[in-house]
């Protein structure tokens, strides 16, 4: 072959040495880009291990605070905290939701007042709370709208004055942004932010987080397909997301995560807003499974997951692997 046969151009040359590849890569990755979710419980010195989420367990909060440390020594700006309740605690309307007392009220105000720089993330939905495991107030098989948006609000309220940071309403009830706004605006919230779920499908992808809260058992036929979304759809979750952020949003989620990357990249193009994606229980597990039989190399497998959501469009990931990522991030510096 003459040497005018051969490219000008081989793309390979900048991928040929460590320190070219590092130099023309279009995304990095960093713990700036993590929120750990992390489960409690009730009770004192109590770890109880999640079998569908290995190496997730529930926390009492004593031992929750010491996960908040682990966060702050790795540089994890964030955690979202999610309750396991009691059954004996829970009936048809989620009252405890609307205490301020309740158990993420109190693990609020306990990682606040130990790590006041780490940021706390809520949810605001009725499902750990409510003896059927739906996210709002039933009536025969309707999910009642607007009475749970009043509960909502006042869930929110309590979240809020515990030192909750960021308020991540995740019910799909239609209007909830806009009243969740206009009521921590009114009890002096001002500065709280509103990480809305935006595009919430209705995914088969959440089974062992349902495990985690123990909510879910008695969701009937058709589970949440009343108010979440179809995953036949991303045009919607375009209307969801625009509806959120004229309500007053300040960051919109993107959930499940990887099965839903187009919708993901379609939303922070199309609003180039801070978008979250939630890498969820389904996705955990899965990849734990496959490492568990040596299919798959962990912490590449990690580390491109990763990837693949701040390629799409992620601004933050919510992910039960934040503390190996920023472990392995902080080994490659």
């Amino acid at each position: 072959m003459s040497r005018g046969q051969y490219p000008n151009t081989r793309m390979r040359r900048n991928r040929m040495q460590a320190f070219s590849r590092r130099l023309v890569a279009e995304n990095r990755l960093s713990s700036d880009d993590l929120i750990w979710p992390l489960f409690v419980i009730e009770g004192k010195d109590q770890t109880e291990a999640i079998d569908a989420m290995p190496g997730v367990s529930r926390h009492s909060i004593d031992r929750l605070l010491e996960q908040a440390h682990q966060a702050v020594e790795l540089g994890i700006p964030a955690i979202a905290i999610f309750p396991s309740i009691d059954a004996s605690l829970k009936d048809p309307s989620g009252s405890l939701a609307q205490d301020g007392d309740n158990l993420v009220c109190r693990a609020v105000r306990a990682v606040k007042s130990a790590y006041p720089e780490l940021g706390i993330v809520c949810d605001v939905a009725l499902d750990p709370f409510t003896d059927h495991g739906h996210d709002g107030v039933m009536q025969a098989d309707e999910i009642l709208n607007d009475e749970t948006v009043e509960i909502l609000c006042e869930q929110a309220i309590h979240q809020a004055n515990a030192g909750c940071d960021i308020i991540a309403p995740s019910d799909m009830m239609d209007g909830r942004v806009a009243a969740i706004r206009a009521a921590l605006d009114d009890a002096g919230h001002h500065n709280v932010q509103i990480m809305a779920y935006a595009a919430k499908y209705a995914s088969s992808f959440y089974g062992p987080f349902r495990d985690a809260v123990k909510a879910g058992a008695s969701l009937g036929k058709f589970g949440k397909a009343t108010y979440q979304m179809d995953p036949a759809n991303s045009d919607e979750a375009m209307h969801e997301i625009a509806l959120d952020l004229a309500e007053g949003a300040d960051l919109v989620i993107i959930k499940p995560g990887l099965p839903y990357l187009d919708v993901l990249a379609r939303a922070k193009s199309e609003f180039g807003v801070p978008c979250v994606a939630y890498q969820v229980s389904g996705e955990y597990a899965m990849q734990c499974a496959a490492f568990a039989n040596g299919w798959l190399d962990r912490e590449r497998t990690i580390l491109e997951t990763m990837m693949a959501f701040r390629r799409a469009g992620a601004d933050a990931v919510l992910t039960y692997f934040a503390p190996d990522i920023a472990k392995l991030l902080h080994q490659q510096r």
